[in-house]
């Protein structure tokens, strides 16, 4: 394999791995009541030669945001109740 298909292979690989991030957020988010509507990859980071995807979290409305940060207290309130107050 020519070291320019090579390139292209690993950038195609790049993009699906954040795609695939985007997907398992947001089905993890929406199992907690959180939807974030922007939730993307970022399209200008995937251009040129050798892309550099970024997950893209987007923009929210005040009630998400405080519904986020409510799921968040309450992973973290559960973790230091169980003694897993360390991130895994």
């Amino acid at each position: 394999m020519e070291a320019t298909e090579q390139r292209r292979k690993m950038a195609a690989d790049r993009v699906r791995t954040a795609e695939d991030a985007v997907v398992r957020l947001k089905e993890g988010l929406a199992g907690l009541g959180v939807t974030l509507p922007s939730l993307r990859v970022d399209p200008v980071s995937c251009a040129g030669n050798e892309p550099t995807p970024l997950v893209d979290l987007g923009r929210c409305n005040i009630d998400t945001a405080l519904r986020l940060c409510e799921v968040l207290a309450e992973r973290a309130s559960g973790r230091e109740e169980s003694g897993r107050g360390e991130r895994s």
